[in-house]
């Protein structure tokens, strides 16, 4: 593939038989600025089958747009946090800004918030203690708790234990294999799949088992837009719209109807964001 191919975009794809939404999308790195890209981008989104998304803050003024963008446009939620890498930074102030920003009508979730220990931009412990603040804030909010978990699955897991999962637990572009999925299923966590789980690499492999094992009541669909387009595109850059890509993958891995996987993973989404709530207030 020439350098002006990982340039271009995918085509976008055919309409899917029933709407998806994308459960995690960046559209502010993505190109958003104002309104207008917000919809465009919804529309390009909404044309291959992707009616809803839900645009997730990395840092504090990330997370005051992506609330603003879910005003913008009723197809857009946003949720919001301080990503795991900029924990050293993590004071008071960013603290409170947060925990106002959550009480949106249209923040739908707390996130993403984790620990990343392959990148070392920030130190394990702050990471470790803002991840315990995020819990705690997802807990008061009533809202679910969305997981940014690389290279640190068994701290993950003993620190929702030590402090108690909110009621609803989402491992954002889950990444790990068929026994790890096993095990976060029967905690009752939800497992939300990314582009990288259509990828065809050797390290890909237990991701593809644990994302056909995963009952469809605990699982979403995301881009993790503008990253990690999905198979056979990857390297190119990524939307909301090609979610329609990894669904379709997803229901040839799984031997089921990309009709019927979409329709499952709706009202899973639905159910996991509170999506009625949010419709009604």
């Amino acid at each position: 593939m020439s350098k002006g191919d990982r340039r271009t975009p995918p085509p976008e794809p055919e309409a899917l038989p029933a709407p998806v939404v994308d459960a995690h999308t960046h559209l502010d790195a993505c190109g958003a600025v104002e309104a207008a890209d917000v919809r465009r981008m919804v529309d390009r989104a909404e044309a291959a089958g992707v009616g809803r998304v839900v645009t997730v803050a990395d840092d504090i003024e990330s997370a005051k747009w992506t609330v603003a963008a879910a005003g913008w446009d009723e197809r857009v939620y946003a949720a919001v946090a301080l990503h795991p890498t900029r924990a050293k930074d993590f004071g008071d102030a960013e603290r409170e800004t947060l925990a106002e920003l959550v009480g949106d009508p249209r923040v739908v979730a707390v996130g993403e918030t984790g620990l990343d220990y392959y990148w070392d931009f920030s130190p394990p412990e702050p990471q470790r203690e803002a991840f315990r603040w995020h819990i705690d804030l997802a807990k008061r909010s009533g809202k679910p708790l969305m997981i940014h978990d690389r290279d640190a699955h068994e701290d993950i897991l003993r620190i929702l234990e030590e402090e108690g999962a909110p009621e609803t637990v989402i491992f954002h572009c889950f990444s790990g294999d068929a026994d790890f999925a096993r095990r976060c299923v029967a905690a009752g966590y939800v497992l939300s799949f990314a582009g990288t789980a259509t990828f065809r690499n050797a390290n890909a492999r237990g991701l593809r088992e644990a994302a056909a094992l995963v009952p469809v009541e605990q699982m979403l669909v995301e881009t993790d837009a503008p990253f990690l387009t999905p198979h056979p595109f990857r390297g190119r850059p990524n939307e909301p719209y090609c979610v329609n890509y990894t669904v379709r993958d997803l229901a040839e891995l799984r031997e089921t109807s990309v009709e019927e996987l979409a329709v499952a993973l709706t009202a899973t989404t639905e159910r996991v964001f509170q999506l009625d709530r949010v419709a009604a207030s």
